[in-house]
């Protein structure tokens, strides 16, 4: 057990954080910069995860479980347990279903879309690739007309909307973070194929086999154990913090109406409450995830070998299609430089994550999970202070840069 109180100025409802948990031997540089996090980079409550060869070597969480605790009411601590939305780390986890379908022979990657979804062929989609959806290549990252929140997650109205869409760019040819319409782009490609949605086929395909805390559509019964999340305001000169000139960029496209940028983040609007239970159940595999950081780290580790129970999710042929570039250079979307396979972001400097051989995905906000098959490792960081950062936060980007120490 790790114990410690280390003193958190400004953490809503306690003066202090009692970070619990535990760490093997030769990993505590990840459990010194996870204090860090809280005492200098405005964590509010957080958990990180790291499984190595198969095996938890860090499991730590500290803070409350709400990172707005109401006033006067005794904030409830982080515990085992708790999990949080973790944003568009769930890309990472839901793209493992097309290539677990791929895998067992039931979904071909460079068939056209509108083979298994005939009314994507619309507007000049016809040659789209399954291949491309997931590289970010279909053209399609935002919406003509924004969906509402209740349209969003009704499961109709976001598949007949980016079936209709025009694209933005000829598909194939140029790749942009396809950042809310990705939700309706996979989960309707799963229906057609598997006639179940994405959050049914991973829950059962996915997390009961490995015993995950992890979905895609909260069930109600396990509302409970999710916290509240909120923006907040990193601190002053924060440790970590990414200032590059790229970043600016991408915040002042997202202030302008007019951009891609703007119109793919704002492809629902207005942007939904985080918070609310009919969101948080909704099946949305771009964004709406919930997932504890033993779940994220545990998953990728089954994406590289066998964890703990026998069970491992992706043949070697399928992690190396998982970390296989698919496109790379500036992304439309972003502005900046990024990389991805088929439906993972990979290491690049929009996103370090382990090494160049490393996929998986971050959250915006802060939330990331990740594999590296060279190095055996797998790593999930989720928190609840949501913070500006788009792919590289600085507190995930700690935790990453303290692990690669202690390997």
């Amino acid at each position: 057990m790790v114990g410690g109180t280390t003193g958190v100025p400004g953490t809503p409802g306690s003066a202090d954080v009692d970070v619990q948990g535990t760490v093997a031997a030769g990993f505590e540089p990840v459990r010194d910069a996870f204090v860090r996090n809280f005492t200098e980079r405005g964590d509010r409550g957080a958990a990180v995860a790291v499984y190595r060869d198969g095996r938890p070597v860090v499991d730590l969480w500290a803070g409350t479980r709400d990172a707005d605790p109401e006033p006067g009411v005794p904030a409830a601590p982080w515990t085992a347990d708790t999990a949080q939305i973790v944003r568009s780390a769930t890309k990472g986890v839901a793209a493992a279903v097309p290539l677990l379908l791929h895998q067992r022979g039931l979904l071909d990657l460079d068939a056209p879309v509108g083979s298994y979804w005939p009314e994507f062929k619309a507007a000049g989609k016809e040659r789209v690739t399954v291949r491309e959806v997931l590289a970010h290549r279909a053209g399609v990252p935002a919406l003509d007309r924004p969906l509402t929140p209740e349209q969003a997650a009704d499961g109709v109205s976001g598949p007949a909307a980016v079936a209709a869409q025009e694209p933005f760019w000829e598909p194939g040819t140029a790749h942009g973070y396809h950042a809310q319409t990705f939700s309706w782009l996979l989960g309707e490609l799963v229906l057609r194929v598997t006639g179940r949605t994405l959050g049914r086929w991973l829950a059962e395909e996915v997390s009961a086999p490995l015993g995950l805390d992890l979905w895609v559509g909260l069930p109600p019964e396990e509302a409970h154990r999710v916290g509240r999340v909120a923006a907040v305001e990193p601190p002053p000169q924060a440790a970590g913090a990414l200032r590059t000139r790229p970043r600016r960029e991408v915040s002042e496209a997202y202030r302008d109406p007019a951009s891609l940028t703007r119109r793919a983040f704002g492809a629902i609007d207005p942007l939904p409450d985080e918070n609310d239970p009919a969101y948080r159940a909704a099946e949305l595999p771009a964004s709406a995830g919930i997932a504890t950081a033993g779940a994220l780290a545990r998953f990728y580790a089954a994406t590289i070998g066998e964890v703990e129970g026998g069970v491992r999710l992706f043949a070697p042929e399928t992690t190396a299609l998982a970390g296989a570039e698919r496109s790379a250079g500036t992304d439309r979307v972003l502005l900046v430089g990024t990389r991805y396979g088929l439906g993972h972001m990979l290491h690049g400097p929009a996103s370090p994550l382990l090494s160049p051989a490393s996929f998986g995905h971050p959250g915006r906000g802060g939330s990331l999970g990740f594999a590296d098959p060279e190095a055996g490792v797998s790593f999930g960081y989720v928190t609840n202070a949501l913070a500006k950062s788009v792919t590289a936060d600085p507190r995930a980007q700690a935790l990453v840069r303290a692990l690669r120490s202690a390997l």
